[in-house]
């Protein structure tokens, strides 16, 4: 704690040779807290009825819920890679886990959102996963930082993630997929540790010292919580919230894949420690396993949601919380047996749909809720409109501050999500989701009366006029930037 201290002050001082307009609090401050792998499974939004969330719940309830919100992207690299820097995947044509955004010509001389508000004479002050990166191996914990984005950045500017603390080897049982500690992969287990000494106990200290600190000009603070993506490891008081006997399985139907096209086998293939792989590994061992890995995602929930009480209760006592736009979000959700499938990398609701909360005092009705089809594609445009700054040209999404004034409002918009091939689209609209693959297998889902998305309605043409009004929503072809990016050490993860 007293080198996080050491180092606030540090940035601090520095801070005062920022120009005169960054010295006055005209502008609203932001604190932005992006969460890996997290799904529905958060109290607000339903998706699983034995979950604790009451920081993210009690966040929701200080502004709007988009109870309906979707990611640009089926994966940490992409999706991250098109928030942040507001193009999406069809803009850019990073689609996929490959490559480095920084080497990609594509975004050149275009800010992302960090940079925008550095432009704009904001102090950006950040920590953790925000761009992509991850604890698989040495590399990983560097990620794909902005390095023009950050007046500071802890670890460092070039390290996003610390040190985390894991089991001691062998501890777990060593059978998990991808042979548990050794690789990061699927593995799940508590870990004997205090909250603050885990990675994300970390990082959540160090934007806190951040937060409390003496600044009177605008400022953006970002907290990345890199829980619940796995390995599930979290202190044993939150493995202990959810008893092992009375987890409850997820929705489960036998033979769930055979009205889904081939084109779905390939593209959860990209990850090869996942998917329906995993899910043959889990049956084969019984519902005792499958409760305990849903045990260990269920405990970095939870884990994760202590941190953002920190983080809030922090902004509280600064005394600027009537100021500060908060914006919670997740890159992309989870499958945890649903449609047989363990992980993200599909074109369904359990990746796609994520939870995303927007704070802005003065704007928002606390408690509202949005049940509007959006996309975090339109952080970036948001942002901009509630500070009232010019948004960049290059950036794609509809900002959602009309919603954000009149709850109720209509909104004549959809969700798109692509992943993997050139050419795979998933139109998410209010009630149906349309995908389209590459090699032009449909599928097509009524999500009102068909929550869990186990009958595919694509040949039925009673439904082709919702089909092609979904399909209308895709950018056309020749707009469509063709993939880029070659293979690194961060791919597959």
């Amino acid at each position: 704690m007293k080198t996080v201290q050491l180092l606030a002050l540090v940035v601090f001082s520095v801070s005062t040779i920022f120009t005169p307009q960054a010295l006055s609090q005209d502008r609203p401050d932001v604190l932005f807290i992006a969460i890996d792998d997290l799904n529905d499974w958060v109290g607000v939004m339903g998706g699983n009825n034995q979950i604790r969330t009451p920081n993210i719940d009690e966040l929701a309830s200080r502004g709007m819920l988009f109870a309906n919100a979707h990611t640009p992207g089926a994966a940490c690299l992409p999706t991250r890679t098109a928030i942040l820097t507001g193009m999406s995947p069809f803009s850019s044509g990073v689609y996929n886990q490959l490559g480095d955004w920084r080497t990609n010509p594509t975004f050149e001389g275009k800010a992302t959102i960090p940079g925008f508000f550095r432009q704009n004479d904001y102090l950006t002050l950040g920590a953790g996963k925000l761009f992509h990166a991850h604890t698989y191996g040495i590399g990983g914990f560097t990620g794909q930082n902005d390095p023009n984005g950050w007046d500071a950045y802890w670890p460092s500017i070039d390290r996003q993630l610390p040190d985390e603390v894991n089991p001691a080897p062998g501890q777990t049982d060593g059978d998990a997929v991808g042979n548990g500690i050794s690789t990061g992969h699927f593995d799940f287990f508590p870990t004997l540790t205090t909250d603050d000494a885990m990675g994300d106990g970390q990082v959540t200290s160090w934007v806190i010292d951040q937060i409390e600190a003496a600044y009177t000009g605008p400022r953006f603070i970002s907290a990345g919580l890199y829980r619940p993506h796995l390995p599930w490891y979290a202190p044993q008081k939150y493995f202990d919230m959810y008893p092992v006997e009375n987890i409850e399985l997820p929705p489960y139907l036998d033979n769930d894949l055979n009205d889904v096209p081939q084109a779905y086998q390939e593209l959860i293939g990209t990850e090869p420690d996942l998917g329906v792989g995993t899910m043959s590994w889990v049956l084969e061992r019984g519902p005792t396993k499958w409760r305990e890995a849903i045990q260990g995602y269920m405990a970095s929930i939870s884990f994760t949601d202590a941190m953002v009480g920190r983080l809030l209760d922090a902004l509280d006592r600064s005394g600027r919380a009537d100021n500060t736009i908060i914006v919670l979000w997740s890159d992309h959700g989870f499958h945890l047996g649903e449609k047989d499938t363990w992980g993200k990398m599909t074109l369904w609701e359990e990746t796609t749909r994520v939870p995303f909360i927007i704070v802005a005092p003065g704007v928002t009705t606390p408690g509202s809720v949005s049940h509007e089809a959006v996309s975090t594609q339109s952080i970036y445009a948001t942002l901009a409109e509630l500070t009232g700054l010019e948004r960049p040209g290059h950036v794609d999404g509809s900002s959602l501050v009309p919603l954000l004034r009149e709850p109720g409002r209509s909104w004549d918009d959809v969700a798109i999500t692509t992943y993997g091939d050139y050419g795979n689209f998933s139109v998410r609209g209010d009630r149906y989701r349309y995908t389209i693959y590459a090699n032009g297998d449909e599928e097509l889902y009524d999500l009102q009366n068909d929550p869990n998305e186990w009958i595919n309605l694509a040949d039925d043409r009673n439904y082709e006029e919702i089909k092609e009004s979904l399909a209308a929503r895709i950018p056309p072809a020749e707009e469509h930037a063709p993939p880029v990016g070659g293979i690194d050490e961060l791919q597959q993860q």
